[in-house]
């Protein structure tokens, strides 16, 4: 199942987001954490923890440098 959920990410990576002026907030992107969070953690907890960094992802936070706990 993790495989299927990093495919899908790579796959947004690729297809969607060049469409899109770059956004993310932190380093590593949000893209990329979360697929270090389902490798890590595996799909669920990884996916969860991918969710949550999204919704910190705004305008309104600093940013910066977020690695996977």
């Amino acid at each position: 199942m993790s495989w299927l959920a990093i495919k899908l990410v790579r796959l947004y990576q690729r297809a969607i987001s060049p469409l899109f002026p770059r956004s993310c907030r932190f380093y590593p992107t949000c893209s990329q954490y979360m697929i270090e969070a389902i490798s890590k953690y595996g799909c669920w907890r990884g996916v969860w923890l991918g969710i949550k960094r999204i919704l910190r992802c705004h305008p309104f936070h600093e940013g910066g440098y977020d690695p996977v706990p």
